[in-house]
């Protein structure tokens, strides 16, 4: 399966549009956003886990980094309510589920192989650090091959956004407009290597997750 799996392209996807499929597990549903790759694949989709729903035991292979958007998600090591990002890397295994169930927007398989650093986040308890006029930021996440990082825009703040190694944005609150696009809570835009928008937050301002260098990366998952 491949869904805008052309990474030389720019995508915007309103995930509120998309319908709901089913995953193997009962109650476990998605809307996938990008995707190479059949059960295991390169995969960044939203996840919705029915109350009481929940996935057998699975390792990690390629990695796993999510942020939990509404409800509370869960697995044998602690509860993660909305706000938490978490990064399980390759080699860490769990069995996800819900009690009440929750909304996640998750990536699989997009790890650095050696990558061993595990942590979760409460993303409205972080010590935003002035990067800009109107924006606030904290780096999630540094590596060689990617940065991962949440930002705040106070209401008409703008955002240049873009990277030499590709960028990806997930827009957690508020909205964002600017060169023909509309941006709303939970839309998802995609930018290839080099590309490059100016965005204007709107009268809310506007809360994001942002991710860049790692279009550098691509690559397909390899079997279990």
């Amino acid at each position: 399966m491949r869904v805008n799996a052309d990474f030389s392209e720019r995508v915007l996807v309103h995930t509120s549009e998309l319908e709901w499929q089913a995953s193997p597990m009962k109650g476990v549903e998605r809307r996938m956003l990008d995707r190479i790759g059949g059960e295991v694949a390169r995969a960044t989709s939203i996840v919705r886990y029915a109350p009481g729903s929940a996935f057998s035991e699975h390792t990690h292979h390629g990695g796993e980094e999510f942020i939990v958007l509404e409800g509370t998600f869960q697995d044998e090591h602690g509860d993660y309510p909305a706000g938490t990002y978490v990064r399980n890397p390759p080699t860490t295994h769990h069995i996800p589920r819900s009690d009440d169930g929750c909304t996640i927007f998750v990536k699989l398989w997009q790890f650095d192989p050696g990558d061993r650093d595990q942590f979760d986040l409460d993303l409205s308890a972080l010590d935003l650090e002035k990067a800009g006029d109107g924006l606030s930021a904290s780096v999630l996440h540094n590596d060689e091959r990617e940065t991962v990082a949440f930002e705040k825009l106070a209401p008409g703040a703008s955002r240049s956004l873009g990277d030499a190694g590709g960028a990806e944005v997930l827009l957690l609150d508020g909205a964002l407009s600017g060169e023909g696009i509309e941006m709303t809570k939970h839309d998802w835009l995609r930018l290839p290597k080099g590309d490059r928008i100016d965005l204007v937050a709107g009268p809310e301002g506007a809360s994001l997750w942002i991710k860049t260098g790692h279009l550098d990366h691509v690559r397909e998952p390899e079997p279990a």
